[in-house]
């Protein structure tokens, strides 16, 4: 079996860990794959230790088809590599399908209609985004939730940060800065109100993006609050948290919450789009209803008020984890790739 991915996004998010994991776990089941990205795509980085992966240029829908060797399927991780699959198909014949990770609709275009049409199936990664795709009926649709990331942890750096925050309570959130996805404006406004009623809660938010400047204007002032910029070793900052937020305002599934709940830190999350399929209310963390900085504050005094209840939420959210891991991802799609390649519906 050939796979051949594609991944032509710029930079390195949600999308590309996972495209990521995939690779890795398909690699130890000795599967000849072939990725498709750009020439400076952090993917080629992140799997430089793969072994025998073939790594293909392309920027755009029409280049690096002629450098690509004979597959036997293409998978298209993003939206532009759909297109990118598409065009190959009409090249060399050969199918492919998607995998689509946004709760966006996807708009009723004569190209959209004719990309998702002629795919094989389309996975969605949580519930919204498998009945938007199911009402559409372009294509055969199936359901891969995404995966967890194993991150490891370096004893030294946790204990530095663990003593770096001592007496402190960590409310931390990681994710892109970009307030109309991730919601971080809701964090600051909760961490306002906190100031001075809890001025032991210090939040701790990881991430970069297009908003850094514009939020960070926006928590002048306030000593709770700390940007700590992009971190290679999130796992390092899970585990000297003691409580994370994830107020995003749209989300196909969330998977950060998987590594949140692997390091057993108490969740806080909205209720929106894919984030219930790995949240349940009250057994896996707290939900709360999205764009409300008043329900973020209460939940977080709630929590932090109440030890037994965190401890207890975590214990539920590890025995959601199972379905979760880059193994048994990798198993769906394995045995999807299978049914593909020999013609049959999934």
């Amino acid at each position: 079996m050939h796979i051949c991915h594609v991944n032509l996004a710029r930079g390195f998010r949600g999308g590309e860990r996972q495209t990521q994991l995939l690779i890795e776990q398909l690699a130890a089941h000795d599967i000849t794959q072939t990725l498709v990205c750009r020439q400076d795509s952090p993917l080629r980085q992140a799997l430089s230790d793969v072994e025998g992966l073939t790594l293909v240029d392309a920027h755009q829908m029409w280049v690096g088809h002629k450098h690509t060797p004979e597959v036997d399927l293409v998978h298209a991780h993003e939206a532009r590599a759909v297109h990118w699959a598409w065009w190959h198909s009409k090249l060399r014949r050969t199918p492919y399908l998607l995998t689509r990770r946004v709760p966006q609709p996807i708009k009723d275009k004569w190209f959209n209609r004719r990309t998702y049409g002629s795919a094989a199936t389309a996975v969605a990664i949580s519930s919204p985004i498998e009945a938007h795709l199911q009402a559409r009926h372009w294509c055969p649709v199936t359901r891969i939730p995404s995966a967890l990331s194993h991150f490891t942890r370096s004893t030294t750096v946790v204990e530095t940060l663990k003593n770096r925050f001592e007496g402190r309570y960590v409310v931390g959130h990681v994710g892109a800065l970009v307030d109309r996805h991730k919601g971080q404006r809701l964090i600051i406004e909760a961490a306002r109100r906190l100031a001075d009623t809890h001025p032991d809660i210090v939040f701790l938010l990881l991430g970069s993006g297009e908003d850094e400047a514009r939020l960070k204007r926006d928590s002048e002032g306030l000593d709770n609050v700390i940007w700590e910029g992009f971190q290679s070793n999130v796992g390092d900052y899970l585990a000297a948290m003691d409580l994370f937020v994830f107020p995003s305002r749209n989300e196909g599934l969330g998977s950060t919450l998987l590594d949140v709940m692997d390091a057993e830190v108490p969740i806080i999350a909205s209720d929106v789009d894919g984030i219930p399929d790995i949240v349940v209310n009250e057994e896996s963390g707290v939900l709360i209803p999205p764009n409300d900085s008043n329900a973020l504050h209460d939940a977080i005094v709630a929590l932090k008020d109440d030890p037994a209840r965190g401890a207890r939420l975590t214990r539920g959210a590890c025995q959601r984890l199972e379905s979760f891991t880059p193994e048994a991802m990798a198993s769906r799609y394995r045995t999807l790739y299978a049914q593909l390649i020999e013609g049959k519906a999934p």
